[in-house]
């Protein structure tokens, strides 16, 4: 962050200094004790299983120089009403002294693939600053802000939402003058009821942007074309159809896409070292939203042709040390991610190909239906077994029908396919982040 002294933070988040003069110089925020280092300000969360405030002492011997919380601790600390609104106003602080252009991405799938490529994409222009992760919330957002400096040209910030209003409290905290909404899909459907619903929220973003901003719109997608009419700003779209139009895409043998990009008459050739075909669609909306800050199509395209996954468990592919290829896409899932993790497994030429496949959280009413499809998908498109975890997950075996085994645990999945797989088979192991099923991943790679 721009250095600031314990004293002047105080006085942006309307806190108090305790056991010091204020004097002190921050220039990191965290709110992981480990993390941190010299010049650290600790923010002390008060979550439901664990309170930050007993690690101030521990922050303080890794290095940092005050706490900021909603108590008094030992040490210099900053004492506020509200720990996560303060947070939150010390990133916007930072952003209203800051020249930066802030570019916000949401969606209800490809958030953090779209971010890792906007990111690639930008860095060759300027420095800039991207989410670690899936920083997306009210937490993540003033972190990732809080990670400028004077040099830095862009800031790309990841909201996510969990009901109506939340992206407008992001935007408030970073406010964009660029805004790419993805796609509306039946990604938390459960928690918002409807899918008009999940675009009601994901437009809070295109709502805030200025009159001179840019709304970045999937073509593609009729919930998020429409939110053109929410906005002040001018529309950029990207997709099949767009002001950046995506032409054909094609695979090659590993199952990295070759794809054109247009734009007023520019045409470029794009060859993204990532697996699967729908990697391409999310290349198109990080041009687009590139192009809208004012980058040119061929830098983008040869930025692109470099960007290989950053994120962990995303698609991440892994070769074991006898030859079996193992795909680890389960950070999250939803039926549209899970649909185009199992499409660009089967694209890979392979002998075999297996899905080890977990539940699908916050579905709702429509749960049932989503995995029985699943299993059906994976069934047309020609997987030779599936191996699903957990009885959450029991309506992908039903669809899957005799290709598929249903069993208990992760321990079980290993054993069930450990002496089955052949070193010329690939492996796609995805579910919701609850299921946490990267352990099948590291465990069939380490056998």
């Amino acid at each position: 962050m721009i250095a600031m002294t314990l004293a002047e933070i105080a006085q942006v988040v309307g806190g108090a200094v305790h056991g010091s003069d204020g004097q002190e110089v921050v220039r990191h925020v965290v709110i992981d004790s480990r993390a941190a280092r010299s010049e650290t300000l600790f923010v002390a969360i008060a979550g439901e299983r664990v309170d930050g405030h007993g690690y101030a002492a521990a922050a303080q011997e890794f290095g940092a120089v005050g706490t900021i919380g909603s108590r008094v601790v030992d040490g210099p600390c900053i004492v506020v009403e509200d720990v996560t609104t303060a947070l939150g106003q010390l990133a916007r602080h930072q952003l209203d002294g800051s020249a930066a252009t802030v570019l916000a991405i949401t969606g209800s799938q490809g958030k953090t693939s779209v971010k890792d490529l906007l990111a690639r994409v930008l860095a060759g222009a300027g420095p800039t600053i991207a989410p670690l992760g899936s920083f997306n919330n009210e937490l993540g957002v003033p972190l990732t802000v809080l990670r400028l400096d004077e040099q830095t040209q862009f800031v790309i910030a990841e909201m996510g939402a969990r009901g109506i209003g939340h992206i407008e409290v992001l935007c408030q905290i970073a406010p964009p003058s660029i805004g790419l909404v993805l796609n509306v899909g039946t990604a938390h459907v459960g928690e918002f009821g409807s899918a008009n619903a999940i675009a009601q929220a994901k437009g809070e973003l295109i709502e805030s942007l200025p009159v001179d901003g840019t709304a970045v719109l999937n073509a593609d997608d009729p919930r998020v074309l429409a939110m053109r009419d929410r906005t002040v700003a001018g529309v950029l779209t990207f997709g099949t159809t767009g002001d950046v139009r995506l032409g054909e895409v094609c695979l090659d043998s590993l199952g990295e896409p070759h794809f054109t990009l247009e734009h007023e008459g520019q045409c470029v050739e794009v060859h993204l070292p990532q697996m699967g075909a729908h990697h391409a669609i999310n290349a198109a909306a990080a041009a687009a939203a590139a192009v809208a800050a004012g980058l040119d199509l061929a830098d983008i395209a040869g930025r692109l042709g470099t960007a290989v996954a950053e994120s962990p468990m995303r698609m991440a592919r892994a070769t074991r040390t006898d030859g079996l290829l193992v795909v680890n896409d389960a950070y999250n899932a939803n039926p549209e991610s899970m649909a185009a993790a199992l499409r660009a497994v089967a694209a890979v030429p392979r002998r075999r190909k297996v899905a080890v496949l977990g539940e699908m959280l916050e579905l709702g009413d429509a749960s049932r239906e989503a995995h029985l499809s699943i299993g059906r998908l994976a069934r047309e498109l020609g997987f030779d077994r599936v191996v699903v975890v957990g009885d959450g997950a029991a309506g992908i075996a039903d669809g899957a029908g005799d290709i598929a085994d249903l069993v208990s645990d992760v321990d079980v999945a290993i054993g069930t396919l450990s002496a089955w797989l052949s070193a010329e088979d690939v492996v796609v192991v995805k579910a919701s982040r609850g299921c946490r099923l990267e352990r099948v991943a590291d465990g069939l790679l380490s056998r």
